[in-house]
């Protein structure tokens, strides 16, 4: 059990720091010899080391704040109050993912990918300049960084 909750706290930590173990392992230090690690393709995939052979980017998913630009109810309008929100926000801030969603029971628009609530912060403040988005504030999600 020791055994098993030691693989478990150091894959946790690897994978924190965005770094793979199995690159980690394989490297040539001279002098030391060189660690070859033979594995399922599958494993690689989970683990992060290969890129989809269908040209998408990979992210990472992680803990970090989104920025709320619209939450509404669960009707037809609130959806494209929504999807209006995030197409004004593109326009403005063409940078910026948005993602919007249904989460029930109401649609929501929320804007950016920020590690810290200092980075969210300043857009939202950008956002708020704008005078088009009066209602947003910090939430925080699970972020996508890409890699």
């Amino acid at each position: 059990m020791k055994k098993l909750s030691l693989f478990l706290l150091l894959f946790a930590f690897t994978g924190a720091q965005a770094q793979n173990i199995v690159q980690s392992l394989e490297r040539n230090v001279p002098g030391q010899g060189k660690v070859t690690i033979h594995q399922d393709e599958r494993i690689a995939a989970l683990l992060g080391t290969e890129r989809p052979a269908t040209g998408e980017q990979t992210v990472i998913k992680s803990a970090g704040y989104r920025i709320q630009a619209y939450a509404g109810n669960n009707t037809r309008i609130a959806k494209n109050n929504a999807y209006q929100v995030a197409s004004r926000i593109k326009e403005t801030f063409p940078e910026l993912p948005i993602y919007t969603s249904f989460v029930p029971p109401r649609w929501l628009c929320r804007v950016g990918d920020f590690r810290s609530i200092e980075e969210a912060d300043a857009m939202m403040r950008k956002l708020k300049a704008t005078g088009m988005f009066k209602e947003v504030s910090i939430v925080k999600e699970q972020i996508n960084i890409p890699l």
